[in-house]
């Protein structure tokens, strides 16, 4: 489980990173991306149990799974990039406040109605037991991720 902390925590840094750093060439962000995305799959796998046959049905689905996911990811960092840009220029209007409200809980629906949306694949792969087991770990890292992410994030002044 110590992988898993580190992947998470990793994960979460590349959430923020496009926040608070810019400078950063494009390619080296993708390859520490692509590294991460490995590593959470090597923590999938190793804690899933999975059979050959369920396996050849589930990595697939995980892979869409991923890059839908990576989607929101990448909302979620343009989200941070507009917070922190408002909190660091002093510039946090109550418009801009709503604004950043309304997009916020529009991820976490989306998120959710992701999740949703990928029960019936991931239950034509596995028994239930194990989309089960799938979906908390899914949720145990973004509860993790989103722990990282709220303690580095400052409150609104």
């Amino acid at each position: 489980m110590r992988l898993l902390g580190l992947v998470v925590v990793a994960l979460a840094v590349c959430i923020a990173i496009p926040a608070v750093a810019q400078d950063k060439p494009a390619s080296n962000m993708e390859i520490l991306r692509q590294k991460l995305q490995a590593d959470k799959k090597l923590v999938v796998a190793a804690n899933m149990d999975l059979t050959e046959s369920e396996a050849k049905g589930f990595w697939p689905v995980y892979d869409a799974y991923q890059a839908d996911l990576d989607g929101l990811n990448r909302r979620l960092g343009q989200l941070i990039k507009r917070y922190a840009e408002a909190y660091r220029t002093k510039t946090l209007t109550e418009e801009t406040a709503k604004s950043l409200i309304d997009e916020a809980i529009a991820i976490e629906r989306a998120e959710v109605g992701m999740r949703e949306s990928y029960v019936p694949k991931l239950s034509a792969a596995l028994p239930g037991t194990k989309v089960a087991r799938y979906l908390q770990i899914e949720n145990k890292i973004r509860a993790l991720i989103k722990y990282e992410l709220a303690s580095e994030i400052p409150l609104v002044p």
